[in-house]
């Protein structure tokens, strides 16, 4: 006698969720793609190509008649990108949980950031500020779409599910910039065969990111949820809202000083990130083709260096992990000061090194977060998280823009972020973590 599969409200709510979630991953799957191929690889030696090309016999341009060194100018837009988003999240966000339409301000930041990465097909000559201002815009709006992607994942993964959801999410994102990748590599390397010269070979690259970004963008559009906000909710507006996330944080200072640490060290490595292929070819020479390589060399070794920091978190705590995935950092950045130019097995040994702590001492940073938010507000706390990941993230290039400017050494600039792993380490090391969860009213792991 055969049975019929009956279908429960459960297992419709489970098939309904685990469909949510595969498309809130093809997000990562489509975004990170134009901050590995546009911000880590392309764009920065690119423009500072095409703003050296424009500057005068100084070496300076002149944006709304602010004499810069054409060497700065990619950092400096950096910082302005950052700060915009700053400006922009908490507007944005606020509207999001008073109006419950998330995913249309989602698919609204993401299609002017694809829009304006696609448009970087047009920087050739000397177009440096329109370069400047596309990549303000594509950088901005990337971390608007990022802070609301990051919004769902509370909503479609129950706690025992969230950090199995949220480490798919990321790994989508570095199997999609290390293919892409090797895309670019092989229409960098055979751009004659294409008939292709190398700045159009590039800009091609650059455009490309923009139309993945867009086209992919359209699987989480599909199938991610609007949800009603409560009233509460609803009632606050822009900065008010943040500013009650703070005040209610003051309550919690251990959870405060923690995501200060986090803010310190965090701007490190993005800088780190943003500004290593300009280093590389700018200070050391390297060919196009060698950073490119390197970039792909960090992605693929990212997911295994977060697996084994995980592994140790697990053993020695997240807490230690990440105070040695510093230390690691400002060795890392050191032996980037001594690297010999012209030697791209040097720089390869240093993009190996990066990708080792990359991924984990960002990971591990997430989760050690989420043990010091208190029960019941994680949306606005990770928004504040997702603020302090971008917030302080203008400091770095523009430290490393400054002192570029003052020194004209690419080698000061890069040992000047050692700053950021110190302080870092040593605000983290001073905050107890163990009574920080307890403050924060969750049970105590038995390692953290």
């Amino acid at each position: 006698m055969g049975t019929d599969t009956v279908r429960t409200p459960a297992a419709d709510d489970a098939a309904g969720r685990r469909r949510e979630q595969r498309g809130w991953y093809f997000y990562d799957w489509a975004c990170s793609v134009y901050s590995t191929s546009v911000l880590t690889v392309f764009l920065g030696p690119y423009l500072t190509s095409v703003a050296e090309s424009a500057a005068d016999a100084d070496g300076f341009v002149h944006p709304l008649g602010i004499p810069v060194r054409a060497g700065s100018f990619f950092a400096y837009s950096v910082s302005l990108s950052v700060i915009v988003a700053v400006l922009v999240m908490p507007l944005v966000g606020a509207a999001a949980d008073r109006t419950g339409r998330k995913k249309p301000l989602l698919g609204a930041a993401a299609y002017v950031g694809a829009g304006a990465t696609a448009g970087m097909f047009l920087l050739d000559g000397d177009r440096y500020l329109l370069g400047g201002v596309l990549l303000v815009v594509a950088n901005a709006a990337q971390s608007v779409a990022m802070m609301l992607y990051n919004s769902y994942l509370p909503q479609i993964a129950p706690p025992e599910e969230r950090d199995a959801v949220s480490s798919r999410g990321w790994a989508f994102g570095y199997a999609a910039g290390a293919l892409v990748l090797v895309l670019n590599l092989v229409l960098y390397l055979a751009h004659d065969s294409f008939g292709l010269t190398e700045g159009m070979a590039v800009r091609i690259c650059l455009a490309s990111a923009g139309l993945w970004w867009g086209a992919f963008a359209l699987i989480p559009l599909r199938r991610l949820r609007d949800r009603r906000s409560p009233a509460r909710e609803r009632a606050v507006t822009g900065w008010r809202q943040l500013a009650a996330t703070v005040r209610d944080m003051r309550r919690h200072p251990l959870t405060l000083y923690f995501l200060l640490a986090y803010l310190v060290y965090n701007d490190g490595i993005q800088t780190v990130i943003t500004q290593a292929s300009v280093y590389g070819s700018k200070e050391l020479g390297l060919e196009q083709s060698t950073l490119i390589g390197a970039v792909l060399l960090v992605q693929v070794l990212a997911v295994f260096g977060a697996l084994a920091l995980g592994r140790l978190a697990r053993r020695y705590g997240a807490k230690r992990t990440i105070l040695g995935s510093l230390v690691a950092w400002t060795v890392i950045l050191a032996a980037g000061y001594f690297l010999p130019a012209g030697a791209p097995v040097w720089f390869f040994v240093l993009a190996a090194g990066i990708g080792l702590v990359l991924g984990g001492s960002q990971a591990l940073s997430r989760s050690l977060f989420s043990h010091l938010v208190p029960p019941g507000k994680e949306a606005e706390y990770f928004s504040a998280y997702e603020l302090s990941d971008r917030g302080m993230s203008w400091l770095g290039p523009l430290l490393f823009g400054l002192t570029y400017q003052l020194t004209g050494s690419y080698r000061d600039a890069i040992i000047s972020l050692v700053a950021f792993f110190v302080i870092g380490f040593v605000l983290l090391a001073r905050v107890p973590v163990r009574r920080a969860v307890a403050d924060a009213g969750n049970p105590l792991p038995e390692r953290i």
